[in-house]
Protein backbone atom coordinates (compact mmCIF):
# COMPACT_ATOMS: atom_id res chain seq x y z
CA UNK A 1 0.00 0.00 0.00
CA UNK A 2 0.73 3.49 -0.08
CA UNK A 3 3.78 5.64 1.80
CA UNK A 4 2.20 7.41 5.13
CA UNK A 5 0.55 10.68 3.64
CA UNK A 6 0.52 9.69 0.46
CA UNK A 7 -1.72 7.59 -2.27
CA UNK A 8 -0.92 5.13 -4.75
CA UNK A 9 -3.06 6.42 -7.93
CA UNK A 10 -4.58 5.06 -11.28
CA UNK A 11 -6.09 6.89 -13.77
CA UNK A 12 -8.28 4.38 -16.24
CA UNK A 13 -8.95 5.96 -19.18
CA UNK A 14 -5.51 8.10 -18.80
CA UNK A 15 -4.84 8.68 -23.01
CA UNK A 16 -8.68 10.58 -23.52
CA UNK A 17 -9.80 14.24 -22.94
CA UNK A 18 -10.96 13.92 -19.79
CA UNK A 19 -7.88 11.34 -18.45
CA UNK A 20 -5.88 13.96 -19.70
CA UNK A 21 -7.41 16.74 -17.89
CA UNK A 22 -7.06 14.33 -14.60
CA UNK A 23 -3.55 14.37 -15.01
CA UNK A 24 -3.03 17.68 -15.34
CA UNK A 25 -4.97 18.64 -12.49
CA UNK A 26 -3.41 16.11 -10.50
CA UNK A 27 0.01 17.73 -11.16
CA UNK A 28 -1.84 21.35 -10.72
CA UNK A 29 -2.73 20.33 -6.65
CA UNK A 30 0.05 18.43 -6.13
CA UNK A 31 -1.91 15.78 -5.20
CA UNK A 32 -0.10 13.51 -2.94
CA UNK A 33 0.71 10.29 -4.95
CA UNK A 34 2.83 7.59 -3.88
CA UNK A 35 3.09 5.32 -7.17
CA UNK A 36 0.66 6.59 -9.80
CA UNK A 37 -0.53 4.26 -12.55
CA UNK A 38 -1.68 4.93 -15.76
CA UNK A 39 -4.57 2.03 -17.24
CA UNK A 40 -6.08 2.49 -20.74
CA UNK A 41 -8.13 -0.26 -23.42
CA UNK A 42 -5.79 -2.47 -24.79
CA UNK A 43 -6.10 -0.13 -28.05
CA UNK A 44 -4.30 2.75 -26.06
CA UNK A 45 -1.44 0.59 -23.73
CA UNK A 46 1.95 1.36 -24.78
CA UNK A 47 1.96 4.64 -25.79
CA UNK A 48 3.75 7.32 -23.35
CA UNK A 49 2.86 10.33 -21.27
CA UNK A 50 4.30 12.92 -19.09
CA UNK A 51 3.48 13.37 -15.77
CA UNK A 52 5.52 16.18 -13.38
CA UNK A 53 8.26 15.43 -15.69
CA UNK A 54 8.54 11.82 -15.32
CA UNK A 55 7.62 9.72 -18.64
CA UNK A 56 4.56 6.99 -17.46
CA UNK A 57 4.19 3.97 -20.16
CA UNK A 58 -0.01 3.75 -20.52
CA UNK A 59 -1.00 -0.16 -19.50
CA UNK A 60 -4.00 -2.21 -20.26
CA UNK A 61 -6.70 -1.92 -17.82
CA UNK A 62 -7.54 -5.59 -15.86
CA UNK A 63 -8.05 -6.32 -13.04
CA UNK A 64 -4.75 -6.75 -11.26
CA UNK A 65 -4.03 -3.52 -12.16
CA UNK A 66 -5.73 -2.33 -9.08
CA UNK A 67 -3.44 -4.05 -6.63
CA UNK A 68 -2.41 -1.95 -3.96
CA UNK A 69 -4.13 1.27 -5.23
CA UNK A 70 -5.90 3.80 -2.78
CA UNK A 71 -7.70 5.48 -5.39
CA UNK A 72 -9.13 4.93 -8.80
CA UNK A 73 -10.05 7.76 -11.20
CA UNK A 74 -12.18 6.30 -13.93
CA UNK A 75 -13.15 7.56 -17.31
CA UNK A 76 -12.56 5.28 -20.00
CA UNK A 77 -16.72 4.65 -20.59
CA UNK A 78 -20.20 3.07 -18.92
CA UNK A 79 -19.00 -0.59 -20.03
CA UNK A 80 -15.47 -0.34 -18.91
CA UNK A 81 -16.58 1.47 -15.24
CA UNK A 82 -19.17 -1.51 -14.96
CA UNK A 83 -16.44 -4.02 -15.59
CA UNK A 84 -13.26 -2.83 -13.61
CA UNK A 85 -14.83 -0.58 -10.96
CA UNK A 86 -16.04 -3.30 -8.96
CA UNK A 87 -13.12 -5.45 -9.60
CA UNK A 88 -11.02 -2.36 -8.25
CA UNK A 89 -13.10 -1.97 -5.12
CA UNK A 90 -12.12 -5.66 -4.16
CA UNK A 91 -8.73 -4.51 -4.43
CA UNK A 92 -8.97 -1.89 -1.79
CA UNK A 93 -9.64 0.99 -4.18
CA UNK A 94 -11.95 3.81 -3.69
CA UNK A 95 -12.89 4.72 -7.21
CA UNK A 96 -14.14 8.16 -8.60
CA UNK A 97 -16.26 7.32 -11.78
CA UNK A 98 -16.85 9.85 -14.17
CA UNK A 99 -18.72 7.80 -16.42
CA UNK A 100 -23.14 7.30 -15.81
CA UNK A 101 -23.18 3.62 -15.01
CA UNK A 102 -23.42 4.17 -11.30
CA UNK A 103 -24.41 7.66 -10.75
CA UNK A 104 -28.36 6.88 -10.08
CA UNK A 105 -27.05 3.74 -8.05
CA UNK A 106 -28.65 4.36 -4.44
CA UNK A 107 -26.03 2.91 -2.63
CA UNK A 108 -23.56 5.27 -4.55
CA UNK A 109 -22.91 8.54 -3.65
CA UNK A 110 -23.23 11.51 -6.36
CA UNK A 111 -21.17 14.16 -5.58
CA UNK A 112 -20.69 18.03 -6.57
CA UNK A 113 -18.10 18.65 -3.21
CA UNK A 114 -19.48 22.69 -3.15
CA UNK A 115 -23.17 20.84 -3.13
CA UNK A 116 -23.04 17.52 -0.66
CA UNK A 117 -19.87 16.75 0.22
CA UNK A 118 -20.86 14.59 3.09
CA UNK A 119 -22.46 12.00 1.20
CA UNK A 120 -18.96 10.79 0.37
CA UNK A 121 -18.03 9.06 3.67
CA UNK A 122 -20.88 7.19 2.79
CA UNK A 123 -19.60 5.73 0.08
CA UNK A 124 -19.16 1.47 -0.52
CA UNK A 125 -16.12 1.68 -2.56
CA UNK A 126 -17.27 3.52 -5.60
CA UNK A 127 -18.39 7.53 -5.72
CA UNK A 128 -19.91 9.19 -8.75
CA UNK A 129 -18.84 12.16 -10.24
CA UNK A 130 -21.87 13.60 -12.04
CA UNK A 131 -22.91 15.20 -15.80
CA UNK A 132 -20.65 17.62 -16.48
CA UNK A 133 -23.79 19.56 -17.75
CA UNK A 134 -25.45 19.04 -14.04
CA UNK A 135 -21.94 19.45 -12.07
CA UNK A 136 -21.74 23.11 -12.82
CA UNK A 137 -25.69 23.96 -13.40
CA UNK A 138 -25.97 22.70 -9.38
CA UNK A 139 -22.99 24.13 -7.77
CA UNK A 140 -24.82 27.29 -8.90
CA UNK A 141 -28.05 26.86 -7.29
CA UNK A 142 -26.50 25.47 -4.39
CA UNK A 143 -26.68 28.72 -2.56
CA UNK A 144 -29.60 30.17 -4.05
CA UNK A 145 -31.49 26.72 -2.94
CA UNK A 146 -29.88 27.29 0.72
CA UNK A 147 -30.92 30.46 1.58
CA UNK A 148 -33.93 31.06 -0.05
CA UNK A 149 -35.12 27.50 -1.22
CA UNK A 150 -36.06 26.85 -5.01
CA UNK A 151 -39.34 24.81 -6.60
CA UNK A 152 -38.58 24.65 -10.55
CA UNK A 153 -35.72 24.52 -12.52
CA UNK A 154 -35.78 25.15 -16.23
CA UNK A 155 -32.59 24.34 -18.61
CA UNK A 156 -31.55 24.77 -22.08
CA UNK A 157 -27.90 24.23 -22.61
CA UNK A 158 -25.58 24.75 -25.08
CA UNK A 159 -22.45 22.37 -24.61
CA UNK A 160 -18.99 22.02 -26.18
CA UNK A 161 -17.68 19.38 -28.69
CA UNK A 162 -14.98 17.97 -26.19
CA UNK A 163 -18.11 16.60 -24.24
CA UNK A 164 -18.10 13.89 -27.01
CA UNK A 165 -14.50 13.55 -26.71
CA UNK A 166 -11.10 13.99 -28.91
CA UNK A 167 -12.47 12.67 -32.02
CA UNK A 168 -15.43 14.81 -32.05
CA UNK A 169 -13.28 17.86 -31.68
CA UNK A 170 -10.95 16.59 -34.52
CA UNK A 171 -14.40 16.48 -36.57
CA UNK A 172 -15.16 19.86 -36.20
CA UNK A 173 -12.50 21.03 -37.08
CA UNK A 174 -12.22 19.03 -40.33
CA UNK A 175 -16.28 20.03 -40.56
CA UNK A 176 -15.13 24.17 -40.38
CA UNK A 177 -12.57 23.49 -42.78
CA UNK A 178 -14.41 21.92 -45.40
CA UNK A 179 -16.79 24.18 -44.80
CA UNK A 180 -15.24 27.42 -45.42
CA UNK A 181 -13.19 25.78 -48.54
CA UNK A 182 -17.02 24.76 -50.12
CA UNK A 183 -16.84 21.37 -49.43
CA UNK A 184 -18.66 18.99 -48.62
CA UNK A 185 -19.26 18.19 -44.58
CA UNK A 186 -18.65 14.53 -43.99
CA UNK A 187 -20.27 13.46 -40.46
CA UNK A 188 -19.34 10.06 -38.69
CA UNK A 189 -20.00 11.33 -34.55
CA UNK A 190 -22.75 13.18 -33.55
CA UNK A 191 -25.19 14.10 -32.23
CA UNK A 192 -24.49 10.30 -30.98
CA UNK A 193 -21.82 7.93 -32.50
CA UNK A 194 -23.57 4.72 -32.14
CA UNK A 195 -27.01 5.93 -33.72
CA UNK A 196 -28.14 5.69 -37.33
CA UNK A 197 -28.07 9.19 -38.31
CA UNK A 198 -24.98 11.91 -38.41
CA UNK A 199 -24.81 15.67 -38.91
CA UNK A 200 -22.50 18.04 -39.66
CA UNK A 201 -21.66 20.52 -35.96
CA UNK A 202 -20.05 23.39 -37.90
CA UNK A 203 -21.47 26.14 -38.17
CA UNK A 204 -24.77 23.79 -36.67
CA UNK A 205 -26.76 23.47 -33.80
CA UNK A 206 -27.67 19.75 -33.00
CA UNK A 207 -30.89 19.18 -30.34
CA UNK A 208 -29.60 16.14 -29.53
CA UNK A 209 -27.10 14.89 -27.06
CA UNK A 210 -26.93 11.32 -26.35
CA UNK A 211 -29.95 8.77 -27.89
CA UNK A 212 -33.96 9.70 -27.52
CA UNK A 213 -35.47 7.88 -24.44
CA UNK A 214 -39.10 6.85 -25.26
CA UNK A 215 -40.57 9.92 -23.09
CA UNK A 216 -39.24 11.80 -26.23
CA UNK A 217 -36.07 13.45 -23.92
CA UNK A 218 -32.62 12.55 -24.86
CA UNK A 219 -30.24 10.13 -21.90
CA UNK A 220 -28.09 13.44 -21.45
CA UNK A 221 -31.68 15.45 -20.72
CA UNK A 222 -32.91 12.48 -18.19
CA UNK A 223 -29.45 12.49 -16.60
CA UNK A 224 -29.53 15.94 -15.82
CA UNK A 225 -32.88 16.02 -14.50
CA UNK A 226 -32.39 12.75 -12.00
CA UNK A 227 -29.09 13.71 -11.02
CA UNK A 228 -30.29 17.10 -10.16
CA UNK A 229 -32.82 15.99 -7.64
CA UNK A 230 -30.53 12.96 -6.20
CA UNK A 231 -27.18 15.98 -5.41
CA UNK A 232 -29.77 18.09 -3.92
CA UNK A 233 -31.59 15.48 -2.11
CA UNK A 234 -35.29 16.80 -3.31
CA UNK A 235 -36.52 13.68 -5.45
CA UNK A 236 -39.69 16.09 -5.65
CA UNK A 237 -37.94 19.00 -7.57
CA UNK A 238 -39.44 20.20 -10.38
CA UNK A 239 -36.90 19.70 -13.44
CA UNK A 240 -36.85 20.16 -17.02
CA UNK A 241 -33.92 20.20 -19.53
CA UNK A 242 -33.30 20.68 -23.49
CA UNK A 243 -29.57 19.93 -23.79
CA UNK A 244 -27.90 21.39 -27.73
CA UNK A 245 -24.53 20.75 -29.18
CA UNK A 246 -22.91 23.83 -30.31
CA UNK A 247 -19.25 24.40 -32.43
CA UNK A 248 -17.67 25.52 -29.37
CA UNK A 249 -14.63 23.18 -28.18
CA UNK A 250 -14.35 23.51 -24.57
CA UNK A 251 -16.96 24.81 -22.02
CA UNK A 252 -20.95 24.73 -21.58
CA UNK A 253 -23.04 27.18 -21.07
CA UNK A 254 -26.67 27.28 -19.68
CA UNK A 255 -29.76 29.51 -19.57
CA UNK A 256 -31.01 28.45 -16.32
CA UNK A 257 -34.80 29.29 -15.10
CA UNK A 258 -35.40 28.44 -11.57
CA UNK A 259 -38.47 29.42 -9.12
CA UNK A 260 -37.69 30.25 -5.76
CA UNK A 261 -39.46 29.73 -2.62
CA UNK A 262 -39.27 33.08 -0.86
CA UNK A 263 -41.22 36.56 -1.88
CA UNK A 264 -39.93 39.91 -2.48
CA UNK A 265 -35.94 38.36 -3.81
CA UNK A 266 -33.82 40.87 -5.74
CA UNK A 267 -30.98 40.56 -8.24
CA UNK A 268 -28.79 42.39 -5.99
CA UNK A 269 -29.82 39.45 -3.02
CA UNK A 270 -29.31 36.72 -5.60
CA UNK A 271 -25.88 37.89 -6.84
CA UNK A 272 -24.35 38.67 -3.32
CA UNK A 273 -25.20 34.90 -2.45
CA UNK A 274 -23.32 33.99 -5.74
CA UNK A 275 -20.52 36.16 -5.26
CA UNK A 276 -20.12 34.47 -1.78
CA UNK A 277 -20.47 31.03 -2.57
CA UNK A 278 -17.21 28.75 -2.78
CA UNK A 279 -16.03 27.79 -6.48
CA UNK A 280 -18.67 30.58 -8.04
CA UNK A 281 -17.82 33.88 -10.04
CA UNK A 282 -19.98 35.98 -10.39
CA UNK A 283 -19.54 37.91 -14.14
CA UNK A 284 -22.69 40.36 -13.92
CA UNK A 285 -22.68 43.67 -15.00
CA UNK A 286 -25.34 44.70 -17.77
CA UNK A 287 -23.59 48.36 -18.10
CA UNK A 288 -19.99 47.08 -18.96
CA UNK A 289 -21.50 43.83 -20.78
CA UNK A 290 -19.71 42.11 -18.47
CA UNK A 291 -21.02 37.98 -18.74
CA UNK A 292 -19.07 34.79 -19.07
CA UNK A 293 -18.54 32.69 -21.99
CA UNK A 294 -17.12 29.74 -23.02
CA UNK A 295 -13.83 30.98 -24.42
CA UNK A 296 -13.41 33.16 -21.50
CA UNK A 297 -14.58 30.71 -19.13
CA UNK A 298 -12.29 27.72 -20.69
CA UNK A 299 -8.68 26.25 -18.49
CA UNK A 300 -10.54 27.52 -15.48
CA UNK A 301 -11.77 25.43 -12.45
CA UNK A 302 -14.35 27.58 -11.46
CA UNK A 303 -18.38 28.20 -12.29
CA UNK A 304 -19.07 31.44 -13.91
CA UNK A 305 -22.31 32.92 -13.58
CA UNK A 306 -23.90 36.31 -15.43
CA UNK A 307 -27.08 37.70 -16.43
CA UNK A 308 -29.32 37.10 -13.48
CA UNK A 309 -32.58 38.53 -14.07
CA UNK A 310 -36.07 38.73 -12.32
CA UNK A 311 -38.56 37.38 -14.40
CA UNK A 312 -40.91 39.65 -15.94
CA UNK A 313 -44.11 38.01 -15.30
CA UNK A 314 -43.39 35.76 -11.89
CA UNK A 315 -41.89 37.12 -8.92
CA UNK A 316 -40.37 33.92 -7.65
CA UNK A 317 -38.55 33.37 -11.24
CA UNK A 318 -35.43 34.32 -12.07
CA UNK A 319 -33.08 33.76 -15.14
CA UNK A 320 -29.29 33.00 -14.95
CA UNK A 321 -26.05 32.06 -17.22
CA UNK A 322 -24.15 29.79 -16.07
CA UNK A 323 -20.73 28.88 -18.00
CA UNK A 324 -17.76 26.21 -16.95
CA UNK A 325 -15.27 24.19 -18.58
CA UNK A 326 -16.83 20.84 -18.95
CA UNK A 327 -13.47 19.13 -18.70
CA UNK A 328 -12.17 20.87 -15.60
CA UNK A 329 -15.35 21.28 -13.34
CA UNK A 330 -17.45 19.23 -15.45
CA UNK A 331 -15.17 15.95 -15.20
CA UNK A 332 -11.56 16.31 -13.88
CA UNK A 333 -11.53 19.08 -11.43
CA UNK A 334 -14.43 17.65 -9.43
CA UNK A 335 -13.41 14.12 -9.68
CA UNK A 336 -10.39 15.65 -7.90
CA UNK A 337 -11.98 17.46 -5.27
CA UNK A 338 -13.60 14.08 -4.53
CA UNK A 339 -10.12 12.44 -4.10
CA UNK A 340 -8.88 15.71 -2.29
CA UNK A 341 -11.77 15.57 0.45
CA UNK A 342 -11.70 11.90 0.76
CA UNK A 343 -7.82 12.87 1.73
CA UNK A 344 -8.75 15.63 3.71
CA UNK A 345 -11.73 13.59 5.65
CA UNK A 346 -9.68 10.24 6.05
CA UNK A 347 -12.89 8.90 3.94
CA UNK A 348 -10.97 6.37 2.06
Amino acid sequence: MSQSNTYNVAVVGATGAVGQKMLETLADRDFPINQLKLLSSSRSAGLKTIFKGKEYVVEEATPESFTDIDIALFSAGGSVSKKLAPEAVKKGAVVIDNTSAYRMDEDVPLVVPEVNEADIKNHKGIIANPNCSTIQMVAALEPIRKSLGINRVIVSTYQAVSGAGNEANDELREQSQAFLNGEELEANLLPVKGDEKHYPIAFNALPQIDVFQENGYTFEEMKMINETKKIMHMPKLSVAATCVRLPIFTSHAESVYIEIEQDGVSVEEIQRLLAEAPGIVLQDDPATQTYPTPLSSAEKKDVFVGRIRKDLDEDHGFHLWVVSDNLLKGAAWNSVQIAERIVANQWL
